[in-house]
Order: C-alpha cells, then structure tokens, then sequence
C-alpha cells in the first residue's frame, strides 16, 4: 500500500508542470501578438505624421483657417479690451466736464435765459466810475477776472439808461440833458454773471473803454425785462443757447453711448434683454403634429412615451 501511493504521488506530480510551460507559451504568444499589433499602429501613425503634407490637401488649409479665426478671435479681444478702456476713459471724463460746465456754462446761461434780457441794445452812459481796492470795499464788481476769485481790486461803474434802441440815438442824438431815462444810477455789469475768464474778459480793457474818459457817451447796452435795475454791456442770445445747449447736450450723450456699450457687453441682463426671442410664450412650445412627427421619426420615443 505504500508503494501505490508513492507510484500514484509520482505520476500525479509530472502534470503540473507540462499545464505551466503550456500557459507560459500561451502567454508569450498573445504578448508577441500584441505587440506586433501595436507596433503596426504606432508605425502606422508614425508614417502618417512623418510623410510630408502637401499644400494643397485640406488637413492644410483646415490648420490655416483654424490659425486664421485664433488670430481674428485675439485681435477682437484686444480691440474689446482697448475700446472698453477708451469707452470707461470717457464715460468718466464727460461725467467730470459735465459738473466742471454747471458753474461755468449752464448756471449762467440759465441765468441770463430768466433775465430775459432785450435783445435789442438801448442807448446808455455812464456816470461814475469808482476804482478801490481791498475786501472791504469790494463788496462788488462790474467786471472780475475770475468768477470763483476774491477780490481785492474792482472797477464800480453806474449808469443811466434809456429805452430808445441804440440805432435811433445814432440816427437822432438827443441833448443829455432833455432825455427822461428810464433807470438812473444803476450798476453796469460787463455780462450776466459780472465775472469771466481771460482772454474773452480783460477788465482794465473794459473800465478804459467805458469809465474813465468816456464817462458821459452814449453806448449800447442790454437790459433785463424781468429786473429792470440789471444793465449788462454784452449780450447775444444765440451765443447763450448754442452754449447752452452743447454744454448739456455732448457730455451727456458721450456718457450714456459709453455706459450703453459697456453694459451690453459686460451686464449679462443687458444681453439677454436685447437677444431676446420675439416669440410668443406659447409659440415656444411644439405643436401636436410636430410631436407626432417627431414620434414617427424616432419610434424609441414613442414607445417611452406610450408607456407614460
């Protein structure tokens, strides 16, 4: 009995290793068979990308036309970019010029539109001149360099005036002394506001042209329906409403063109406002014969939908 089981231990040990050496050659050839693939696919690519490309086939002119929108798609972006800048530049530039013009520009010429000034000139003369200096006595000025300045010297002057345009005293003067005027003794301003800015006022200029030696002619001057005692030397009621008028109208504009452009590009809101669709809320739903068209083109839907 212990034969056998020797003999038996000794056949049965062979098989093992006949069963391993049959799945290390199977083995060995699937890798060698793979390997063979892949190295068929790699040469293959590898010729594909080695071999040279002609100009004229379409992998070429795909390449350039892709390369083409990349450039034009870069050079958008940078002019957005650039324009967005210029655009915020003057948004914020019309903002500042718009309040640097309510002193300067629109107050005036609001101003000088209530006074309703004649636009007709009236004949005028003056008859005190008073020059000072200092604070104190400066408590007004016919003419002032600056309107935001403090003055410390002014020219005063007074004048009488009389209804009778200008153009009939020239054709027929009068003896000074014979003419009833209308407003006697009333301050004689160079404009409106009384104060403006080099070069268009020169103060010294105006007193030598109106006080001085010239006290007593006749001259031209503008007064106010609605104040009567306000007599001004320069008037014209155009220049005041085309500055009026642009001093509102080109900050403004530049402002909200700007600030427009930029919120349509950068307010998602703003661009899905003004990309919405014009259909109708009802229209945006499928009609039953495009259902049912659509239910016999594709028939797994169908089925999907006859189950619910």
């Amino acid at each position: 009995m212990k034969k056998s089981s020797t003999l038996t231990t000794t056949t049965s040990m062979p098989t093992s290793p006949t069963l391993s050496a049959q799945t290390l050659s199977a083995s060995k050839i699937s890798l060698n068979s793979s390997s063979s693939r892949s190295g068929s696919v790699a040469g293959s690519i590898r010729s594909s990308c080695q071999s040279p490309v002609r100009p004229g086939s379409g992998c070429v002119d795909a390449i350039k036309a892709k390369r083409e929108e990349i450039e034009i798609d870069t050079l958008l972006e940078k002019a957005k970019f650039y324009t967005s800048v210029c655009l915020g530049t003057t948004a914020i530039l019309s903002v500042f010029t718009f309040l640097f013009l309510i002193p300067f520009v629109v107050d005036p010429a609001i101003s000088t539109i209530i006074a309703d000034y004649d636009p007709v000139p009236v004949t005028c003369i003056v008859i005190d001149h008073i020059y000072a200096e200092g604070i104190k006595n400066c408590s007004w000025s016919s003419c002032r360099e600056g309107c935001t300045s403090s003055l410390t010297k002014c020219h005063q002057l007074f004048v009488n005036y009389t209804r009778i345009p200008y153009s009939d005293w020239e054709r027929n003067p009068r003896d000074l002394d014979t003419v009833n005027w209308d407003v006697s003794y009333t301050k004689f301003l160079i404009n409106s506001e009384g104060c403006g800015y080099p070069p268009t006022t020169n103060c010294s200029v105006f007193a030598r042209q109106y006080g001085f030696s010239h006290i007593g002619e006749p001259f031209p001057c503008y007064y106010s329906r609605a104040y009567p005692e306000v007599v001004i030397g320069r008037y014209s009621w155009e220049n005041n409403l085309y500055h009026l008028i642009l001093s509102l109208i080109i900050p403004n504009v530049l402002f909200a063109i700007s600030i427009g452009v930029l919120s349509y590009w950068y307010c998602p809101c703003c661009e899905k406002a003004c990309n919405k669709s014009s259909r109708v809320y009802a229209e945006k739903f499928p009609t039953k014969e495009e259902i049912v068209n659509c239910m016999k083109c594709n028939t797994e839907k169908s089925l999907s939908l006859n189950v619910f």
